[in-house]
């Protein structure tokens, strides 16, 4: 099963997710037809983009993929780790590699700073700080301003942050659920209907959707 069917993204770019592993939200089906994802990376983006706090910065990745607003970075030296994102901050990874890159951390103060941020603990945050800062003028150069606002949106970005394995993994399932929906719809329906047989207020979206797809639900038969 191949990441480049195009009726596949069709199905994202329209915002045909109900049923989609990750993707059903009203936001992100908003979202979808805002950004027309073109390939799995897009995916893989979105969904460590759409959790509290880093959810703010959507509207800047779509405008930034769509060439509507100029890639930015708070320090040239952070391209090689945020270029991929269009200058936008998504993944546990990249700022690790930022804090090992530009400001001179070791592996493992890096995998500290992972800690802390992904645990939400601002008061090891703050003791990390004045090294990452330090670092990053010190050692490459930065305008000390200017790192002082990277660390503010870290802080901010500590509230919900993915590792960029475990959104691919996310979006692996919403691809192949996606390929099933677009290939296999009678099928698919009919097996999420019955995953959720027990819960009418699902069973109304999903029949719902069946009549957006046209396919027919037929009556409870006694025979």
């Amino acid at each position: 099963l191949g990441l480049d069917d195009e009726k596949v993204f069709e199905l994202f770019q329209n915002g045909e997710t109900i049923g989609v592993f990750q993707f059903e939200s009203a936001g992100m089906q908003r979202y979808m037809k805002e950004l027309k994802p073109t390939k799995f990376e897009d995916l893989i983006a979105m969904n460590a983009l759409y959790r509290p706090g880093p959810m703010s910065e959507i509207p800047t990745f779509i405008a930034r993929a769509h060439g509507d607003e100029p890639v930015t970075y708070d320090d040239p030296g952070m391209e090689q780790d945020l270029k991929d994102t269009y200058g936008v901050l998504v993944y546990q990874e990249q700022f690790m590699n930022i804090s090992k890159n530009l400001c001179g951390f070791t592996g493992g103060e890096a995998d500290t700073l992972r800690k802390a941020v992904a645990k939400k603990k601002i008061d090891l945050m703050r003791e990390m700080k004045s090294k990452f800062i330090d670092g990053a003028v010190n050692l490459s150069g930065a305008d000390r301003q200017k790192m002082e606002k990277f660390w503010d949106h870290l802080e901010d970005f500590a509230s919900y942050c993915f590792n960029k394995s475990h959104a691919a993994c996310y979006s692996l399932i919403a691809y192949w659920t996606a390929w099933l929906k677009v290939h296999y719809p009678a099928e698919f329906m009919a097996a999420l209907m019955t995953s959720d047989f027990k819960n009418t207020d699902r069973l109304t979206i999903e029949i719902s959707e069946c009549n957006r797809m046209g396919i027919r639900v037929l009556n409870p038969e006694i025979n």
